[in-house]
């Protein structure tokens, strides 16, 4: 059996990043729906807060400034979809040159 080929394993590797900000990006937003006010002190929304700080901050430096601040965290989650199908795809296509069953 041989190792998996440096750039299937990059792709993977952040297709998994890109999955997990995305998912707690969907966590937050479900959590801030069913705390209400009060989402600031529950301790998870604090951890998903901590877990897609990363990925809002860069959403923020890329949009312009009429973008409200709101609005960023769905424009961060779409981003990531569309990021997350473009590196299916990517992978999709790595693993056909490579003569993988993926």
């Amino acid at each position: 059996m041989s190792a998996m080929p440096l750039d299937l394993l990059l792709v993977s590797a952040l297709r998994v990043l890109v999955e997990v900000a995305g998912l707690a990006l969907l966590g937050q937003g479900v959590l801030a729906l069913l705390a209400g006010k009060y989402r600031h002190d529950n301790v998870f929304y604090k951890v998903f807060q901590i877990v897609t700080r990363p990925v809002i901050r860069a959403v923020r430096l890329i949009t312009p400034r009429f973008v409200l601040d709101a609005h960023i965290p769905m424009l961060a989650f779409f981003l990531l979809f569309w990021l997350w199908i473009a590196l299916a795809i990517a992978k999709r296509h790595l693993c056909g040159l490579h003569g993988l069953a993926c």
